[in-house]
């Protein structure tokens, strides 16, 4: 486990204490009646090489994590929540899941937790980037970045109206050195506008090299 002292994340802020488990199993109750909530988990999969390792970072009750692994993946799941993990863990055992803060995951880290230490794609989905601690989003991304291999793909996807704008993101991103490679309005390739109430984010890491550590 690796969680910092850091101040309370936006999540905490709002959703500390609540009981999530009617959610989690309201997602698994329509999933297995046939409705559609595995939009993220085939965009990830076309995006990446088979049998990729996949970090779901900010994974919560699991849900895209494990649409990840029925597609042939070596997904981890890492949530600061515990509540969820313990969600995630009971409806999709077949995943790895570690509880960190997402600011403080590292090699080691995920070596320790017999995890792969770099990975192809770093999912961000869920609006895990508005939810993150005010202050805090660059170093995270940073920390992200040095998980992917050389090229490999950091994928977000969040809401438009937080506090934490997409301007906002594109220049945390630029200093850390990912690459804008694509831009969707949703996880279904709806095109990009500047309107567009939720985006979806495709960055690629250098190749041959290591991200920026700033």
């Amino acid at each position: 486990m690796t969680l910092d002292a850091g101040p309370p994340t936006r999540w905490e802020q709002e959703y500390t204490g609540q009981d999530w488990a009617d959610y989690a199993d309201r997602f698994a109750r329509e999933f297995a009646e046939g409705v559609d909530h595995d939009g993220e988990a085939r965009f990830l999969d076309v995006l990446a090489p088979r049998g990729a390792a996949i970090l779901d970072a900010g994974c919560g009750t699991g849900r895209v994590a494990a649409g990840l692994h029925r597609r042939g993946h070596r997904v981890v799941g890492v949530d600061r929540d515990a509540g969820l993990l313990a969600i995630a863990a009971r409806q999709y055992p077949e995943v790895r899941y570690l509880r960190a803060d997402l600011g403080s995951v590292t090699a080691d880290v995920l070596r320790s937790a017999g995890a792969p230490e770099r990975f192809d794609v770093v999912a961000v989905p869920g609006n895990v980037m508005v939810f993150l601690a005010p202050g805090s989003e660059r170093d995270v991304l940073t920390a992200l970045a040095t998980l992917l291999v050389p090229g490999g793909r950091l994928v977000t996807g969040f809401a438009t109206d937080r506090v934490y704008r997409v301007a906002d993101f594109d220049a945390d991103c630029a200093a850390v050195g990912l690459v804008l490679e694509h831009r969707f309005a949703t996880w279904h390739l709806d095109p990009w506008m500047d309107d567009a109430g939720w985006v979806v984010s495709v960055l690629r890491a250098p190749a041959g090299a290591e991200p920026d550590p700033l």
